[in-house]
């Protein structure tokens, strides 16, 4: 046989470790309710855009018999290809090689397409599937995921990066998704956890079980670590894609725009808020009613629901949105809810995506347990996020904006560049009920009918204080709007500022209370 021929077939044989770790283990994976790794490439990205490179890496470990595993690929899928024509960096881990498990060529292949996708200026996806560090190569495999770790702090705020978890990503696996901008989850499919239930049952005595541990629900509602839900893996790849179509490509550019639409015909936006001030309504409904085609894409939804964030579109050009959420303990801000509105407004000041607030909130939520979970310091977050950001920033005042929340979402005075604030605003220290029976506390004592004279001073404190008038006068709010010119105040606003100049004192960085 020629040296031509050998070297032919040697390539032939490499080529065939596309059905990775043999059909066993594809069925075994696939008897999980799970696609293979080249399977969920095929279905996330444009057909035929998919290009794979480092196909013939292979590991250099030689203890533990591993000198004779043949591992194809080495247990990770990486390349490059288009999801609606626009292209990205992509790796998949492999379940059926190894258990995805990951060691230092692996880990290589991971960082090269990494640093392929920063160079390029191009979004990475990460689809984690992995049972964690390849145990026969000691150090060598914490030694790749520090790598990862590095590269992933590298290029944030420069690419976006996003991971798609379906499988367990265990230990210290779990670390870069939680580096990453945006973190997807499907039901029943993935796990995330540092310790799994073997470690915590031998050290604390506790039986639990994986999906109660670190399942897609526990992360996407109770620990915030995932952003997105899904009920199997088409439908996270579409939520995927959603997300790519309204996010740039990298920090230098801007999102694509669309054609612009008008919001579709609905409930008047003038009719959403009751009237009564403590009645809850749903700051979705005014999102929609003043976004292009009603579409909002919400992030973090079932998270710290008493805040809403996510993109929409106004006028064809993508926009960040945040809202206080009143139907969820009446919009205030929290631990929680802090982390994740300061998250996302960074993302959005980093990636050049226009901020618009809308404000309903009665202040920070009190109590000793979020006094004793730092809310000082989360809510600082906000603060900061807001200060920091650069971006064109429009706020829009529904309701009440009361104390400390009035200033955190966005106020003038940290540095929005537009505020208007609907005629039924209330803008105030506190709420007029709370100020009254402060202010006239010895009047109403001392009066023949108490709450009669409550209900004045109420009143009368809402009449001098609690509206968006004192407030507009002092030059806090540009303008006192109707609600249906709210979509042309936002629009206009936006416009007005894509081109604004803002310079900073010189810094490496800031220190944001972390």
């Amino acid at each position: 046989m020629s040296f031509k021929q050998r070297m032919l077939d040697f390539f032939n044989r490499k080529r065939s470790v596309q059905l990775g770790g043999g059909e066993q283990a594809i069925k075994k994976q696939i008897s999980m309710g799970k696609l293979t790794a080249r399977e969920r490439i095929k279905m996330l990205l444009d057909e035929g855009s998919f290009h794979e490179y480092d196909l013939f890496v292979e590991h250099k470990c030689q203890d533990f018999g591993m000198d004779k595993k043949n591992l194809p690929a080495d247990g990770v899928i990486t390349g490059t290809g288009k999801i609606s024509g626009h292209p990205v960096c992509i790796f998949a881990q492999d379940f059926t090689v190894a258990g995805g498990s990951l060691g230092l060529m692996h880990a290589k292949k991971i960082t090269k397409i990494m640093d392929h996708a920063v160079k390029l200026g191009v979004p990475l996806i990460g689809i984690n599937d992995s049972g964690g560090a390849r145990i026969q190569e000691g150090v060598n495999s914490l030694a790749g995921y520090g790598e990862i770790f590095y590269r992933n702090t590298l290029a944030s705020g420069v690419i976006p990066q996003i991971s798609v978890i379906l499988g367990p990503c265990a230990g210290g696996a779990v670390y870069s998704p939680a580096l990453t901008d945006f973190v997807f989850v499907v039901d029943k499919i993935s796990k995330m956890f540092i310790t799994g239930p073997e470690v915590i049952k031998t050290v604390l005595g506790e039986d639990i079980s994986m999906e109660e541990l670190g399942g897609a629900r526990v992360h996407t509602t109770i620990s915030g670590n995932a952003h997105f839900f899904a009920a199997s893996e088409h439908e996270c790849f579409e939520q995927i894609k959603k997300l790519v179509s309204f996010i740039p490509w990298n920090n230098r550019k801007k999102a694509d725009p669309f054609p612009p639409k008008p919001p579709r015909k609905g409930q008047p936006i003038e009719s959403i808020i009751p009237t009564e001030p403590t009645v809850p309504y749903d700051v979705r409904s005014i999102i929609r009613a003043v976004c292009d085609d009603s579409d909002f894409f919400e992030i973090h939804e079932h998270w710290a629901a008493n805040i809403v964030v996510g993109f929409a579109r106004m006028n064809g050009e993508t926009v960040g949105v945040v809202g206080n959420q009143p139907l969820v303990l009446a919009g205030v801000l929290d631990v929680d809810s802090s982390d994740k509105a300061a998250r996302f407004i960074r993302f959005c000041d980093a990636f050049n995506v226009p901020l618009v607030t809308f404000v309903d909130l009665p202040g920070y939520l009190p109590g000793v347990d979020q006094e004793h979970s730092g809310v000082i310091r989360h809510g600082a977050k906000v603060l900061y996020a807001y200060s920091e950001a650069t971006v064109p920033k429009i706020t829009v005042i529904l309701r009440k904006a009361y104390g400390g929340g009035y200033i955190a979402m966005c106020s003038r005075h940290l540095g929005a560049d537009f505020v208007f604030a609907w005629p039924t605003a209330e803008i105030a220290v506190m709420g007029p009920e709370g100020a009254a029976n402060i202010i006239f506390r010895n009047e109403i004592a001392a009066a023949p009918d108490p709450d009669a004279v409550r209900k004045q001073k109420i009143q009368e404190y809402t009449e001098k204080f609690a509206n968006p008038y004192i407030a507009a006068a002092n030059g806090h709010i540009d303008a006192v709007i109707e609600p249906a010119e709210t979509r042309d105040f936002i629009i206009h606003a936006i416009e007005v500022a894509a081109h604004k100049i803002e310079s900073r004192p010189r810094k490496k960085h800031g220190i944001p209370p972390f």
